[in-house]
């Protein structure tokens, strides 16, 4: 136990204190050595995984900006087919009153003739007249439609997607539990819009849209799917509250009065495409041989397909310089110089130093920890020899970067190796040419079903394959499938030796499963974290004992203080004895 009350040197007129600290000081090098080494891992761990976080990020914004993943309303990641990018091909409409388009990489270019015939309906029940009865008010049921408090309106709508039976008033089963002058026309609508029904064992929207305008007085009812399968039917038993409520609203259908109890259905679109005559949608909203249309109106009009060449070379292009700013991230870590003459600062030499001494000083401490890494050199090397080896069993004209004008930067003094360098011409020329065929060459997909993939699926880690399958399923792949399966196995390795820092989620946005190996076999502990474990504990052991040394120390010059003033009085006592005589 450590004594901070001690009262030192009065026998012996010795600093006793700054004996001890420089006692101390000798001791606490050993102690100073393991804090070092456990900043110096500390720091590592941070490049790794602040690397890590570059290398998944780079995967998440390169996906998105390629149109290879979408975000859903949740926030859930969902991936698309390179066949279905957007920006690859540029559709036009001649006529946009009558549709307006967009295309897919699978649109063939070319002009293509459409007739639109009729467009896809749903079910619409609109007020025909005002709703409100004379000298009564909006504000309530009872009042806008003469109905009494204690009234129970009760009424059934069908559509497509199932039945719901609405009830209003003051009874347990009701959508809302109030008499009718506590209730309003707006209530009914909420309730409407927020039903469900069930389908099968999940929950559905029933599908219908209600709106009230108080300003004009109309109740708005429609379906909001479109197409013959749409339906709408109201039902109510007669001479109920519930009849008188649905009469009470006027509504039409088609321009004609609605009957309870009628069912009432929509219409789908018919177009001709190109000679293809009397193609039925059931939206207005659809695709035909990779073409996107939306139809507005009645009419004919023309499409154009063609490649958007220019958007097409700006996506590689912001590829290319986002990878080209990873290769350089990494590099600058590799060859960093290393002095070594720089340790980290213990707290009695960062007591000493100005905030902005210690800073630079700590970068020079910080510079090359990961100076010809292992891990990052094979990373980068695996990047390199996938960037540049041919892509295997392709059906355009291209197999090879350099065939479309993207090459390997040359070397020169002070430039970092690796980079990619863009022919913008040679490029675009191969982007006009066979733009299908860039795009296989960048996002081909492996056939997991032939050959040595055989029982390989593309959620396997690579970890799981031996090393001939994952030679071929990379020989399969594109340039940028093979470079994102070289940097996520890089990752899990780096993973592995330094964990995943604040933010796991990052990780397995990039891949669902990637950290499952690091969690079952490692127990999400790194090997760099085991190291920072193993020299806290020591830390602690030489902790305790610096404590031990130092009462210890405390102790001896105690004892050394007591036996020099028992010989101090003894000393006086002989002087009195010889003095007396």
């Amino acid at each position: 136990m450590y004594n901070n009350l001690r009262i030192t040197g009065l026998a012996s007129g010795i600093d006793t204190e700054e004996m001890i600290k420089g006692l101390m000081e000798a001791e606490r090098v050993r102690l100073n050595k393991v804090e070092q080494d456990k900043q110096l891992l500390v720091w590592k761990r941070e490049m790794y995984n602040s690397l890590n976080k570059d290398y998944a990020n780079f995967i998440l914004n390169s996906r998105k900006n390629f149109g290879l993943t979408t975000t859903t309303s949740t926030g859930a990641f969902v991936s698309r087919s390179y066949e279905n990018l957007t920006w690859v091909k540029k559709a036009t409409s001649s006529n946009e009153t009558i549709a307006t388009v967009s295309s897919t990489s699978k649109a063939m270019n070319g002009n293509y003739e459409m007739e639109v015939k009729q467009l896809a309906e749903g079910v619409k029940a609109v007020s025909g007249e005002k709703i409100t009865v004379e000298n009564g008010n909006n504000e309530n049921l009872a009042s806008q439609f003469e109905l009494g408090n204690d009234a129970i309106i009760k009424f059934t709508i069908e559509t497509k997607n199932g039945i719901k039976t609405f009830k209003f008033g003051n009874v347990e089963d009701a959508d809302i539990k109030k008499s009718l002058n506590e209730i309003s026309l707006n209530d009914v609508v909420k309730a409407i819009n927020s039903a469900k029904v069930k389908d099968g064992e999940k929950e559905v929207s029933l599908g219908l849209k209600a709106s009230y305008d108080a300003n004009i007085d109309r109740f708005f009812l429609q379906t909001q799917d479109t197409g013959v399968e749409a339906k709408l039917k109201i039902s109510a038993d007669v001479y109920s509250d519930g009849k008188a409520f649905i009469d009470a609203l006027n509504l039409n259908v088609n321009g004609t009065k609605y009957n309870i109890g009628d069912e009432k259905t929509g219409k789908s679109a018919v177009v001709n495409f190109d000679g293809a005559e009397n193609i039925v949608m059931d939206s207005n909203q659809f695709t035909i041989n990779g073409i996107d249309f939306n139809l507005k109106s009645i009419g004919t009009f023309t499409t154009t397909v063609e490649t958007d060449v220019d958007a097409f070379y700006d996506k590689i292009k912001q590829f290319v310089n986002d990878y080209n700013e990873l290769v350089e991230k990494t590099s600058k870590f590799l060859t960093d110089k290393r002095y070594r003459d720089y340790q980290p600062l213990t707290a009695d030499q960062k007591k000493t130093m100005e905030k902005e001494d210690i800073e630079l000083w700590e970068e020079k401490a910080k510079s090359g920890l990961l100076r010809s890494d292992d891990l990052l050199s094979r990373t980068m090397q695996n990047l390199r020899t996938w960037m540049y080896d041919e892509v295997k069993d392709v059906e355009g004209s291209f197999n090879r970067l350099f065939q479309i004008g993207i090459d390997t930067e040359k070397y020169s003094r002070g430039v970092t190796g690796g980079k990619l360098v863009i022919d913008e011409v040679k490029l675009k020329d191969a982007i006009r040419k066979d733009p299908n065929g860039v795009l296989e060459l960048f996002f081909k997909e492996p056939e997991y079903g032939k050959d040595k993939l055989k029982g390989v699926t593309s959620y396997m880690s690579e970890k799981d394959l031996s090393g001939e399958q994952i030679r071929a399923k990379r020989q399969q792949s594109g340039i940028v499938t093979r470079l994102y399966d070289s940097l996520i196995s890089g990752m899990q390795d780096i993973i592995e030796k330094s964990g995943t820092g604040e933010d796991s989620n990052i990780y397995r946005n990039v891949k669902s499963n990637m950290l499952i190996e690091f969690v079952t076999k490692h127990g999400s502990i790194s090997t760099i974290d085991k190291d920072v474990l193993e020299l806290e504990k020591r830390i602690d052991d030489l902790n305790d004992y610096l404590i031990r040394k130092e009462n210890s120390y405390y102790s001896q010059f105690a004892a050394m203080e007591k036996a020099i003033s028992r010989m101090n009085q003894q000393s006086m006592w002989l002087m009195q004895q010889f003095s007396s005589k």
